[in-house]
């Protein structure tokens, strides 16, 4: 299977669509995730908005990073219910 992110590997900035198929979210999440500062911008000449490939990447290694906290905390929950 393809990678997703090949395409856009040596990319500094990718379009709100591509942002959003990177992330597996909607255009509309990917604005909302721009006005909360979580996803950072550029403008190009023409006005259009194009999001920051790094801040793609910043914004995955935070939500695993979450996922992993919010797992491990999960399994400490159930030791000490079932207790």
């Amino acid at each position: 299977m393809p990678d997703p992110f090949a395409r856009f590997v040596s990319a500094r900035s990718v379009f709100v669509e591509d942002a959003a198929a990177l992330l597996g979210v909607s255009r509309r999440t990917i604005y909302y995730r721009i006005r909360d500062g979580k996803l950072a911008t550029i403008r190009t000449r023409g006005g259009s908005q194009r999001v920051l490939v790094e801040s793609i990447g910043a914004l995955l290694r935070q939500e695993r990073r979450a996922r992993q906290v919010r797992g491990r905390t999960d399994g400490v929950r159930a030791l000490t219910d079932g207790a």
